[in-house]
């Protein structure tokens, strides 16, 4: 296989967000440095999802500095994605048409095979993202006429008018498919699900509803994680008894170190006194009947899985990396959030990017800190978090361990700054 004799400091897999921001940190960190996006575009995640999809989190909270970004859906987040390329002047570091066939450690670092040749490293950013392998339950399927999408293959909600649709999950995919039903005039909706992630009921769409910065001031004024979510679970619990949506509360409290943030459904809220909800999983599908784990049966036209995403590491030589399939899974194996225990001088972003709070923002924090390691300003511990870091939080967790990019007499009162003087509908600086 050719090879080229180089070897970068640091090359990134992936070329989505994270990847993207990886490589606008280590261009500043002055390092050598090269993405490997196996499509024909940058984007990751966000090119494959369907227009209809969109971000969790107000628009101010995605957006950093004066990059452009006109919307909360598909088109608008990659087309803020290609912006960080144009704004920090990347496309000549990126490598498209080159998936990562195998990773494997050598004696200097890492050997990336691509069908273009081999690639050597230093260092290895896995920016491949933390949700990139669409799952859907095994179930048995005999005859079945039900046609079935995942949230991230459904391309024209058109074909939900005038059908009977069963929702499959209980988290936020399956919000969105629930509410997409009723935007597009579904005939009937039916809804399986074990159990449903907590959420914050409420009419406002989720660009207003998802603003991250009521958390950035319940953070900054000394609350602590148990205090916040002991708040916000109040809040949430009389939320889901003025709405009328008791019988699918989460049955566990909510805990800022385990959960989400996950705005509410203005559509779903609406019309759910016209869902039919079942407990229960699918078992089966034959002819139009869906058979649930409860026993009961639900004819339908078409099956959404809202069941989320698992990770696909396969690419790494290492069997005890190739192996993880989780994201909970991926975080115990990672030191100071994004630091592999498993490889040396290997780190995954996205690790930090799954708790409560802004990604694009996060993940800038995080890579900054991951470039500063790599020139050796950074002092990074191989102790595994073993809960959710979110938004500030991330930043009093790295600021005494990278006193190069967090000033020891300064960071607080700027970062402190930030959380409570920048306007909700203005972008933080980019870090």
């Amino acid at each position: 296989m050719q090879c080229t004799g180089k070897r970068f400091d640091v090359v990134i897999v992936g070329g989505g967000i994270a990847g993207i921001v990886a490589l606008a940190y280590a261009r500043r960190a002055g390092l050598e440095a090269t993405v490997l996006e196996r499509g024909n575009r940058v984007g990751g995640l966000w090119r494959d999802l369907p227009a209809w999809q969109d971000i969790q989190i107000g628009l101010a909270d995605w957006q950093l500095g004066d990059l452009p970004l006109q919307g909360a859906t598909q088109p608008h987040i990659l087309a803020n994605i290609e912006a960080w390329v144009e704004h920090f002047g990347l496309a000549d570091g990126i490598r498209l048409n080159s998936p990562v066939q195998s990773a494997r450690e050598d004696e200097s670092g890492w050997e990336l095979a691509t069908p273009n040749g081999l690639v050597h490293a230093r260092h290895l950013v896995a920016a491949t993202g933390a949700h990139n392998t669409p799952v859907m339950p095994a179930c048995s399927r005999a005859g079945s006429t039900v046609r079935e999408f995942h949230s991230s293959a459904l391309r024209d909600p058109g074909v939900l008018a005038g059908r009977d649709v069963l929702v499959v999950g209980g988290g936020a995919s399956a919000f969105d498919l629930l509410d997409l039903c009723f935007q597009q005039g579904t005939r009937r909706v039916a809804w399986a699900f074990r159990g449903t992630r907590w959420f914050v009921p409420t009419r406002k769409p989720k660009h207003i509803a998802g603003s991250v910065r009521g958390f950035a001031r319940l953070q900054t004024s000394g609350m602590t994680a148990a205090q916040q979510s002991a708040a916000i679970g109040t809040d949430m619990r009389e939320r889901y008894e003025r709405f009328g949506i008791t019988d699918i509360m989460p049955t566990k409290a909510f805990d800022v170190l385990r959960d989400q943030l996950i705005p509410g459904r203005p559509g779903m809220l609406e019309h759910y006194a016209d869902i039919e909800r079942h407990h229960a999983s699918v078992e089966s599908m034959a002819g139009n009947t869906v058979t649930l784990s409860n026993g009961q049966r639900v004819e339908a036209d078409l099956v959404l899985w809202g069941t989320g995403y698992s990770i696909d590491l396969s690419y790494f030589a290492s069997d005890k990396i190739a192996s993880i399939r989780t994201l909970d899974g991926l975080a115990a194996r990672c030191g100071c959030i994004f630091r592999s225990l498993d490889a040396n001088n290997l780190y995954f972003p996205g690790v930090g990017l799954d708790g409560i709070g802004s990604t694009p923002w996060s993940c800038s924090l995080l890579c900054r800190t991951i470039m500063s390691h790599i020139r050796g300003t950074a002092r990074l511990d191989n102790e595994a978090i073993g809960h959710k870091l979110n938004h500030f939080d991330i930043v009093t967790h790295l600021a005494p361990r990278d006193p190069a990019s967090y000033p020891p007499d300064s960071w607080m009162a700027h970062y402190r700054d930030l959380a409570l003087n920048i306007p909700d509908e203005q972008p933080y600086p980019i870090p």
